[in-house]
């Protein structure tokens, strides 16, 4: 992780950002928690936002201490993002989250292509 200082015009106070080497633009991708199981897995195709989504990877909660039904979190993305996904070129707490019944949830492929 490479640290640069820059500073701001309205403060005096120098201001440190995290950059991560290698990449270019901010990637799109982001958690999603899918509320019940729809039969999805690691690489399942879902249509989420008018787009189909990949899903790079999914943690199963829930199973035996949690709510009444199994959440999913996964970690999606567009197909071209794979490559950032796999060299972890994105900050996890920084991806945006958002939630969504596992009924509402169009899956195209349940598993990888």
């Amino acid at each position: 992780m490479v640290l640069r200082r820059s500073v701001d015009t309205i403060c005096s106070a120098p201001v440190i950002e995290a950059i991560k080497p290698g990449l270019a633009e901010r990637p799109s991708m982001q958690h999603l928690i899918v509320r019940g199981d729809p039969g999805i897995r690691k690489d399942a195709v879902i249509d989420y936002d008018g787009e189909e989504q990949v899903c790079f990877s999914i943690q199963r909660q829930g199973d035996y201490h949690g709510p009444d039904e199994v959440q999913l979190w996964c970690t999606i993305g567009t197909p071209d993002e794979r490559e950032a996904f796999e060299k972890r070129q994105y900050v996890p707490h920084w991806l945006d989250v958002e939630s969504v019944d596992a009924d509402a949830l169009s899956v195209v492929s349940a598993r990888g292509r």
